[in-house]
């Protein structure tokens, strides 16, 4: 009779707590985040300026432009509203490092230490291969493909390209260079959740070639410099990440079961 229980009795009654405290924990963090992007917004806002910031995005372009020719803005408030998306944009992605922290002191209570292992190398990783990526493509691919548009262009054409119509190209080729450059990480979790193997990988290899030129044809303008210019990182970190699978395989693997407690 001892395990009778009252069918009045509220079987979650004593969670409501725990749950609360990880609402508030979680409301907090967020809050830390978007205090960290905001007072790097303003910081960039003071200085450089949204101004100086956008005349820094649209230099590889105006550096092809003919001499004389200017960029224009077909809406009434683009003068203001695009630079001031750039700025926070701009603040975002130095605000990021503090963003991932939140992120990480959130949920690294609930893992294990060989899963703690593994997930804060690969969120340092991707992130600066994210940034390597961004920072490749305005180097030198946005050189290179503004060069091709500008000399294929007939000389009837005067090129007056809308600054909207430009941030809009241009965050689509951060994004598509950022999110290329995360093969490595892509590799290696694949290898970690056992969905893939080391050695199909290297099997596969001459497959990932041709999907790598085929995603460089889509996603760049119709010019051989920048579709290679994507295509080939793309294969040189396939490479990278097929040898850190090995060494995160090893560095992450779990204990033997019940070896270890979870916190």
């Amino acid at each position: 009779m001892s395990d009778f229980k009252n069918p009045n009795e509220d079987e979650l009654a004593g969670t409501e707590q725990p749950f609360v405290e990880h609402l508030i924990e979680l409301r907090d963090r967020i809050i830390r985040a978007a205090l960290a992007v905001i007072v790097c917004f303003g910081v960039l806002a003071l200085y450089p300026g949204p101004s100086k910031l956008y005349d820094l995005l649209a230099l590889p372009l105006v550096a092809h432009l003919p001499e004389g020719t200017h960029m224009i803005a077909t809406s009434v408030i683009s003068p203001f509203l695009v630079p001031l998306k750039i700025t926070l944009l701009a603040g975002f992605l130095v605000a990021l490092p503090v963003v991932l922290y939140q992120v990480w002191a959130f949920v690294a209570p609930g893992l294990y230490s060989h899963e703690k292992r593994l997930v804060l190398p690969l969120v340092i990783s991707s992130t600066l291969l994210f940034f390597i990526g961004v920072a490749f493509c305005y180097f030198f691919v946005f050189g290179q493909v503004f060069k091709f548009i500008q000399g294929f262009a007939p000389k009837s054409i005067q090129a007056a390209p809308d600054i909207e119509a430009y941030l809009g190209f241009v965050m689509n080729m951060f994004i598509a260079f950022g999110a290329a450059f995360e093969v490595p990480v892509i590799v290696v979790v694949l290898v970690r959740m056992g969905l893939m193997t080391v050695e199909k990988l290297r099997e596969w290899r001459g497959y990932f070639i041709v999907i790598a030129f085929v995603v460089a044809a889509i996603i760049t303008p119709p010019d051989v410099v920048s579709q290679l210019a994507l295509a080939i990182p793309m294969c040189l970190l396939y490479e990278l990440g097929i040898l850190a699978a090995g060494v995160f395989s090893r560095y992450s693997k779990a204990p033997e079961p019940d070896s270890e407690p979870k916190p």
